[in-house]
């Protein structure tokens, strides 16, 4: 009988002898090569797993290398979270590889064959989660992995970073009713994303707090994308008892809601307050500045990879992460014009 000690020495040999396969069939499927059957792959997996194979350390002079996956990489936001895990892996001589694939959900199908090719030391992944498949692969081949800001709620072993997407809504909303704004609406993101429906939770918490009644027809589900917040508060802004106040749930498509009060003459902040979520470089330089709710991205993104370096050396880490987050009040919000501020 093996104890524990001899459960971590297994050799690729012993896998390929308990598995009833050639040691080439092993390493294909250490390499993610697609050439072996589903049910040869699985037999080797589960011994791998099983027995808690760690592969060994690289070639000397090889870089470790850090995986970024992103499902789109056409936004600020996205360069954000870029610049935080490159900040950290940085300081661990460690090089990042950017990865675009599959949906908001989850990465592609095929992605799994080319990490298993690429060997990093680790994968950060900008996902709801991962199919307990890929987790599967991931584990045999002894590469962790961390989801930041995930789309849906995570299941309780898999490791996460995220922002408190609540308290943010509760902020941009309550610094509106302070104002004296009462008719507040909002465009959040998807309605299938976790972020987007924490930050409208919190806003109608925060309308709730002050005694207003949330109104349906205010509530917008956008795409995070300009052109999302420039369609939704064209049509808030023409309703017949418009907003006097808009809380879009990214800085993009606030861009958007200043665009929209151009084109229906109004002006930002005497006819309509806006408030943006993120705050990227472009709030600040936006005309007027953005109010915002700061979400701390890059500090997400350095968490991320130190929460995947201490999985990595296998020592404790929680595996559920929440950053603070703070409204930033420029030039973009005021009381309204034809309403007396209630403080």
């Amino acid at each position: 009988m093996r104890d524990d000690e001899d459960m971590r020495r297994i050799t690729l040999a012993e896998v390929a002898e308990k598995a009833g396969v050639s040691l080439s069939t092993v390493s294909k499927v250490l390499n993610g090569r697609q050439d072996v059957s589903q049910v040869t792959r699985g037999k080797v997996e589960r011994l791998l797993e099983a027995h808690s194979y760690r592969r060994t350390t690289r070639a000397a002079g090889e870089a470790p290398l850090i995986e970024l996956v992103f499902h789109e990489l056409d936004s600020v936001w996205s360069m954000e979270l870029i610049r935080g895990v490159e900040n950290l892996a940085k300081a661990h001589q460690a090089s990042v590889v950017l990865t675009e694939s599959g949906t908001r959900h989850a990465p592609a199908a095929d992605w799994i064959e080319g990490v298993l090719q690429r060997r990093p030391i680790g994968v950060v992944l900008v996902f709801s989660s991962l199919p307990d498949a890929v987790k599967q692969q991931l584990g045999a081949r002894s590469i962790p992995f961390v989801i930041v800001d995930p789309a849906g709620d995570p299941e309780p072993d898999v490791p996460s970073v995220g922002s408190a997407n609540w308290s943010g809504g509760v902020a941009a909303t309550r610094h509106l009713v302070d104002l004296g704004h009462r008719r507040i609406g909002i465009i959040t993101g998807p309605e299938d994303m976790l972020c987007s429906l924490a930050r409208l939770d919190g806003y109608r918490s925060a309308l709730n707090m002050a005694g207003i009644v949330p109104d349906t027809s205010l509530v917008r589900f956008g795409d995070f994308h300009v052109e999302g917040g420039l369609r939704h508060a064209m049509d808030l802004l023409q309703s017949p008892d418009r907003p006097t106040a808009i809380f879009a749930g990214s800085d993009l498509q606030a861009l958007g809601v200043l665009e929209a009060a151009r084109v229906c003459g109004l002006r930002v902040p005497e006819d309509l307050s806006v408030v943006g979520y993120d705050d990227v470089m472009i709030a600040r330089w936006s005309s007027p500045a953005l109010t915002t709710v700061h979400q701390p991205l890059r500090a997400m993104g350095e968490e991320a990879v130190q929460m995947l370096l201490r999985l990595r050396a296998g020592e404790p880490s929680v595996t559920r992460l929440e950053l603070a987050t703070s409204l930033v009040v420029r030039n973009s919000t005021a009381p309204p014009a034809t309403e007396t501020a209630v403080r």
